[in-house]
């Protein structure tokens, strides 16, 4: 998997991205054509106060005339969060992620504890947590014994009934004014900020209560006689007591619940390895913290550790467990030249590394930002949650005042005392909380969930419109094929020699890292062939390459390629079809317009894409090949897997309106690839699909990644997409339904046919346990069944 700075052909699209080359200096990226370009480029020019550099003239030229198409949001970049090495610099509200601040504190809209982005590893108890244990556990007593005098005090008969209401006062008044401080202040911020929100309910009910309680002890004369009960005016010091003490409980609970949101964050963090062993130049080994790990380094993995950072095999061969990061359960055998991913376990042998991307660059580190992003992200089904919630806090006042008033004028005796208390009951018993949580808490769930899956969603929405997909357009080269070509061999034409047609594509394509092109060039490196430096390069997104070789003009690249430069490739027509047939990607090679040649490279078909591809179309999806290879070879490939409707020698552009025209058909459409070429085709889609073997600009246009780019990742995220959503209907529909049965009860609609009143101790208790129910329901996604994983 390559997740970091890719440089990949310019054939296939465009990015800006500085990144940083092996040798330690700034390398840049050409905005237009992708290519890996240096400050040194002739080529520049600066745009809103920033300098771009490019490979061409051309390119230069494009830019210039549209700065906006290259630099703008045509292609979405991932907005990083912090990096892994730094978590909980940033907190935000699982509510509203808007709320972003450098300190802990509480959310300025609904009061909620804010949280940090990426969580720590270190075993630091959550501050608020602690302050709620502290309080709740310092009031419980008092709680109590004001409960038993309230219930039982009259029957003792140890003190009359208003010293009774004095002790009880006495002994609410810490819980009132320490316990339930934190949600006076919220309640009080909230009106300021004008954002009604729980603490607004909470902070009215309870003081409402206290402070008819205190009145009524200290002042029970300004009381008509129809309040006075067993010789006091009726007091409910118990009901404020009571109702902190289960809110406090409340709010442990669901702190408690919400951090195991955060365990697959955490898990993930844990997997970095907290040392390196460094081999020094002289051969002596040291071990280094993993912060003194720079890109260069050769790097020691013995049996049973974790590899430290991303890199590559030097020396040795070993099998890797890559299942944390992957989801393979197979080990991955491993030998000089293959890619490692850091954090991945080293099985058997001893490997010699070199790094090549450390710190927030590597695998790990981007999956760990991707996830947190994501976690972050709002679904579109919470909409209509959020519509609601913005009056709910008001409508839920007018219902309380007007079963205030209602119960006072048309309610039996004493009138008042009923109108009050079912008042409270309907303040307390409302929770905005349990709306607003329905679908943060499954998706914060099922991000984590998929990362340890090796499916990463980029955002709540992708979650959602995955499970809708019913067709999937899908590109050959690092989706369907391996992605690592073979060259198979040069055709040249009468009069020229094959390996001269093999040293001039391969002196052209120094200047590309594409797949074909790298296969081509090692090929001719193996031959001991004499390459020589283009003078000028040039790509043709998706088509070929062009460029001066020699003092002459070469093009290398498909017939769509040569017929626009006007070369007549006629006369090896039957040689290329051959080639094509066997399922070899072929490249016509033109010097000075004048076709020269052929050259085929081959790109094994991965071992898993068969029964991926079974998998997606039992699950009655249609798939579609689209590929820049030539229609012969992509039948070829089709024909093996069972593809029926096949797209050959498309552009980028044909890729994206393909996407079009099959959603302008009403299909729900999902593309999967790898390149460059094809992110504006990902970008257009209902849900883009990278292959996390791809390009950075491929996965920055999709909206989910395949860590391992293995299609039986798609079975396994809509999977998670359809349980996802399942679970947060289930948590809105309980949100809602759980507000709509329990206002009207506290309010007392019942009470002319059954008697029954609710007592707003029992609706606290409603209401502290109904975020905490949203929660734990949402926690059953982490054992979900979501399919082949």
């Amino acid at each position: 998997m390559n997740m970091h700075t890719h440089t990949h052909d310019a054939r296939q699209g465009h990015a800006h991205k500085p990144a940083e080359s092996s040798d330690g200096t700034e390398a840049l990226k050409d905005p237009v054509c992708g290519m890996t370009v240096t400050e040194g480029s002739p080529h520049r020019h600066e745009h809103d106060g920033r300098l771009y550099y490019f490979c061409s003239a051309k390119c230069q030229t494009k830019f210039v005339a549209e700065p906006a198409k290259f630099v703008g949001p045509a292609i979405p970049a991932v907005a990083a969060p912090p990096p892994a090495t730094e978590p909980g610099s940033i907190y935000t509200c699982p509510m509203h992620p808007e709320i972003r601040q450098d300190h802990p504190g509480n959310c300025p809209k609904c009061g909620m504890a804010l949280e940090p982005m990426l969580p720590s590893l270190d075993d630091e108890a959550n501050p608020e947590l602690e302050d709620f244990k502290r309080r709740f556990w310092w009031t419980l007593p008092l709680t109590v014994v004001v409960t038993l005098l309230a219930m039982f005090g009259h029957s003792l008969g140890w003190f009359d009934m208003a010293t009774q209401s004095w002790i009880e006062l006495v002994l609410t008044l810490p819980i009132v004014l320490w316990a339930g401080a934190p949600f006076f202040v919220r309640g009080a911020q909230s009106v300021a900020n004008r954002s009604p929100n729980m603490w607004t309910l909470i902070g009215l009910g309870t003081g409402a209560a206290f402070v008819y309680s205190v009145v009524a002890t200290v002042a029970p004369q300004v009381f008509p006689a129809s309040f006075v009960s067993m010789g006091r005016v009726a007091v409910y010091f118990e009901a404020a007591a009571v109702i902190i003490s289960l809110t406090l409980l409340g709010q442990i609970l669901e702190l408690k619940a919400r951090s195991q949101t955060s365990a697959a964050i955490k898990s993930l963090l844990g997997l970095a390895p907290k040392t390196a062993r460094r081999i020094a130049a002289d051969g002596s080994e040291a071990d280094v913290p993993l912060s003194n790990v720079h890109v260069g380094d050769h790097l020691r993995v013995r049996p049973g550790e974790k590899v430290p950072v991303d890199g590559v095999v030097v020396e040795g061969s070993s099998a890797l467990d890559e299942s944390m990061l992957t989801g393979e359960p197979l080990p991955v055998t491993k030998r000089p030249g293959d890619k490692l991913i850091g954090a991945t376990m080293n099985t058997s042998g001893a490997l010699v590394m070199r790094s090549e991307h450390v710190g927030s660059a590597t695998v790990l580190a981007q999956i760990v930002q991707m996830v947190a992003m994501a976690q972050r992200s709002r679904a579109p089904m919470q909409r209509m949650a959020d519509q609601v919630a913005g009056y709910f806090v008001l409508g839920v006042v007018g219902v309380a005042l007007l079963t205030f008033f209602a119960w006072g004028f048309f309610g039996p005796e004493p009138s008042w005392v009923y109108g009050l208390i079912c008042a409270v009951a309907v303040l307390i018993i409302a929770c905005p909380c349990a709306l607003g949580l329905a679908t943060p808490m499954s998706i914060m769930v099922a991000t984590g969930r998929g990362a340890t899956s090796g499916v990463l969603f980029r955002d709540a929405a992708a979650i959602e419109n995955l499970r809708k997909v019913d067709t999937l357009i899908v590109d050959k080269t690092g989706t369907l094929t391996e992605g690592r070509p073979t060259f198979e061999r040069a055709v040249a034409v009468p009069g020229m020699a094959d390996d001269e047609v093999l040293r001039l594509a391969a002196s052209l394509d120094q200047g590309s890292e594409h797949p074909l092109a790298a296969a081509i060039v090692s090929a001719a490196k193996e031959r001991g062939l004499a390459l020589v430096k283009p003078e000028q390069f040039d790509s043709e997104s998706g088509i070929g390459v062009r460029g001066t070789v020699g003092g002459q003009a070469v093009a290398l690249g498909n017939t769509a390629l040569m017929e626009q430069l006007g070369v007549d490739v006629s006369a090896m027509t039957s040689q290329a079809e051959a080639l094509r047939a066997q399922g070899a990607s072929v490249m016509h090679l033109a010097v000075e317009q004048k076709l020269v040649g052929l050259l085929a490279v081959s790109d094994p078909i991965k071992a898993t894409t068969a029964e991926a591809l079974a998998s997606l179309r039992n699950a009655g999806l249609r798939v579609i090949m689209a590929t820049g290879d030539g229609q012969t070879t992509a039948r070829a490939v089709a024909q093996r897997l069972g593809i029926d409707e096949v797209h050959g020698e498309v552009k980028p552009a044909d890729k994206l309106k393909l996407v079009e025209k099959l959603q302008a058909e009403g299909r729900v459409v999902a593309m999967a690839g790898d390149g460059i070429n094809d992110a504006p085709a990902l970008a257009r889609a209902d849900v883009g699909i990278a292959m996390g073997t791809g390009t950075d600009v491929a996965m920055n246009s999709a909206q989910l990644t395949l860590v391992k780019g293995d299609l039986r990742g798609i079975a396994t995220a809509r999977g998670l997409s359809v349980a996802t959503v399942a679970n947060m209907k289930q948590n809105l529909a309980f949100a809602f339904v759980y507000n709509a049965l329990g206002v009207p009860l506290a309010a007392g609609l019942l009470y002319p046919f059954t008697g029954w009143l609710l007592s707003p101790m029992i609706a606290a208790l409603a209401m502290s346990l109904s975020s905490a129910s949203v929660i734990t329901n949402a926690l059953r996604l982490r054992k979900a069944v979501i399919g082949p994983e």
